[in-house]
């Protein structure tokens, strides 16, 4: 079928008849369904590019395995104190309002992120706890939450950035460090405060 075929066989097609009601209603339907589309679209969240989503979690992953490395090679005290207040630094700021903790233990690094924007700014504190010569090292901020032996602490700072890991029926301070939960050996300090 050539291009003048086509234009006579669109020509002799005729247009389906509509009642005077549907001509009467037809702007309103367009309206409405233009509206709902419009409310449809408002409530999809916004979603971010593919490339900076993927740069983030490269990023992060470098950050994370950096951090990892440094405390495998049992850098000093002061040394991984001061690689965990700037890793802290540039997690929260690719993670806004969203890091819980970053823990590195035997099995590794893991980043503990809140599933909003939630969690409040805080004093960035680092804990480190041994038990059985399995140590676990937690960079976190007070106000969180932290599992130490199957219990769950709270984490909090004192007036004179004292530490505090406050549990169900034990409490740990470390203005006195010799003073033992159980059989877990315990170090924290406030990051900015060590620093």
């Amino acid at each position: 079928m050539n291009e003048s075929e086509l234009n006579q066989t669109l020509k002799s097609a005729r247009l389906p008849e509509r009642a005077p009601e549907y001509w009467e209603q037809f702007p309103n339907a367009v309206v409405r369904r233009l509206r709902q589309e419009a409310k449809s679209a408002m409530r999809r969240p916004a979603r971010k590019p593919a490339l900076l989503i993927w740069a983030t979690g490269f990023a992060t992953a470098c950050l994370v395995i950096g951090f990892g490395v440094g405390v495998w090679h049992g850098r000093s005290e002061l040394s991984s104190l001061a690689e965990s207040a700037r890793l802290i630094r540039e997690v929260a700021a690719l993670f806004p309002k969203r890091v819980r903790a970053i823990i590195s233990d035997d099995s590794g690094v893991r980043l503990v992120l809140s599933d909003q924007a939630d969690v409040p700014a805080s004093t960035p504190l680092w804990v480190s706890v041994c038990q059985a010569g399995k140590c676990q090292t937690i960079v976190t901020f007070s106000g969180q939450k932290i599992q130490l032996a199957d219990q769950s602490f709270d984490v909090l700072t004192d007036a004179k950035d004292n530490v505090l890991l406050i549990g169900p029926q034990t409490f740990w301070s470390s203005s006195d460090p010799a003073r033992s939960l159980a059989t877990l050996n315990i170090k924290a300090k406030v990051l900015e405060a060590a620093l």
